[in-house]
């Protein structure tokens, strides 16, 4: 299967999202009862849930958000118009808090705050606790505050490791380079 500039591909009336960098790649694909097994050449690249299409002719969606937070950012009001708008959201309290933001703030700030919410959970690895989150947000009735979630899902500056650059002195860059000139000089 080809990934087309949409970052997916079709398989069996089924869309199938894949990670960015393959766009325009030939994956080659193990299909099984319950996955695919996507794979560049011999390597082995990942697995997707498999989807069913429904019996009606119309098409099913598989998709995986982290697939496509990178396109989003670039344009989140892509986010309205999205087929697979549904899928794409990965806990339900996303889904919920995306259609009060519709109804309280209007389509382009729901688009971006949603947006927003999708790379913290994708850049923190934080998609549980992000909805757990989400949820006490709806049950208080408050709007997210991207600033104050996005200090709550922080890395600890205890887990952030001290790193000393020691610089050498550009004497020894002279001396390196003399040595080199005179083994070239050697040499000839």
């Amino acid at each position: 299967m080809r990934v087309t500039s949409s970052g997916g591909f079709l398989l069996r009336r089924v869309f199938y999202t894949a990670p960015s960098r393959l766009i325009g790649h030939q994956l080659r694909v193990r299909l099984f009862d319950d996955r695919l097994d996507l794979f560049l050449g011999a390597t082995f690249l990942l697995t997707l849930s498999r989807g069913r299409a429904a019996r009606g002719g119309s098409h099913s969606h598989v998709v995986n958000y982290r697939h496509v937070i990178h396109s989003l950012r670039k344009k989140p009001m892509a986010l309205m118009g999205l087929v697979y708008r549904d899928q794409l959201f990965p806990r339900q309290a996303f889904r919920t808090m995306f259609a009060v933001l519709l109804e309280t703030v209007g389509e382009r700030e729901a688009c971006r705050i949603t947006v927003d919410l999708l790379a913290l959970a994708h850049d923190r690895g934080c998609e549980a606790e992000l909805a757990a989150q989400l949820e006490e947000d709806l049950r208080q009735q408050r709007l997210p505050d991207i600033a104050a979630l996005d200090l709550l899902f922080a890395p600890s500056p205890d887990n952030v490791p001290a790193v000393a650059v020691h610089l050498p002195e550009l004497s020894s860059y002279n001396q390196l380079l003399n040595n080199t000139l005179v083994t070239e000089e050697a040499a000839a």
